[in-house]
């Protein structure tokens, strides 16, 4: 007789064991748009992160290219005392180093935003000119003190 009285309540608490652990359907649902909701707050943040870190960049190679241009009228200053046959040559560069430079400033400006692969790759190309494009000033500048 003791055996059934503790087997009843030992059998009553496995079954409730059971059902309390299990979903139903709609906690499932209710589970599955809890996550969708996080994923997207997440894929938000993401969004908003990349959007700045893209403004920066463009406000970074902006004032770089603000600075070139700035340098390029120091150039065009200086030429003028430098004999006629140095003037032309000197010239010829500085208007390669603004051509490029505006270049540059266009390619910066006409970026639109496709994806974070894509910025990536355009960023790291971008980089690669604007440096190339500073040692060009920086050897026509060192040219120029010799």
């Amino acid at each position: 007789m003791k055996k059934s009285i503790l087997a009843i309540p030992a059998f009553v608490f496995i079954i409730s064991l059971f059902f309390t652990g299990c979903n139903t359907p709609a906690e499932n649902v209710a589970n599955a748009q809890k996550d969708v909701n996080e994923a997207n707050s997440d894929l938000n943040k993401a969004n908003n992160a990349y959007l700045a870190e893209v403004t920066a960049y463009k406000k970074e190679a902006a004032d770089k290219i603000a600075a070139n241009e700035q340098s390029i009228a120091e150039f065009k200053a200086r030429k003028e005392s430098e004999r006629r046959e140095a003037q032309l040559e000197y010239e010829k560069k500085i208007n390669a180093l603004e051509q490029k430079n505006s270049d540059m400033k266009k390619k910066i400006d006409e970026y639109q935003v496709e994806g974070k692969d894509k910025w990536e790759t355009f960023k790291t190309d971008f980089s690669h000119g604007m440096d190339e494009l500073g040692k060009a000033f920086t050897s026509i500048a060192d040219s120029k003190s010799k």
